[in-house]
């Protein structure tokens, strides 16, 4: 396995009928990580899982994209839903809460 692929294992991954957003989305802990925390985001819409073709958003201090690419209409959706769900994601992060807790306190996009 790639070490992206690797990552994606330990992550919670996020359809777009759990987030309301066009595509999908992986949430995971910090697992000794040294950066700060980040989700990562399918470049393309749908429901298509492919850890090759992923933007990393950071979450602090404001939503900004680290690598890859995503429209100016998606990176606002995927702000909005960060700042929506940032105790959560961040709650996950620090390992405070586990992936079926974070799928419950998510909140969808309306």
């Amino acid at each position: 396995m790639s070490e992206v692929a690797d990552e994606l294992f330990l992550m919670t991954n996020l359809s777009p009928r759990t987030t309301g957003l066009p595509m999908v989305v992986w949430v995971g802990p910090r697992y000794g990580a040294r950066h700060d925390v980040r989700i990562k985001v399918m470049q393309a819409h749908g429901d298509r899982m492919d850890p090759g073709n992923l933007a990393v958003v950071a979450v602090r201090p404001t939503p900004y994209i680290v690598q890859g690419h995503l429209s100016a209409p998606d990176l606002r959706a995927v702000r909005r839903w960060i700042e929506l769900n940032r105790a959560a994601i961040l709650d996950h992060w620090n390992e405070v809460i586990d992936g079926a807790e974070l799928v419950q306190r998510l909140q969808r996009l309306p």
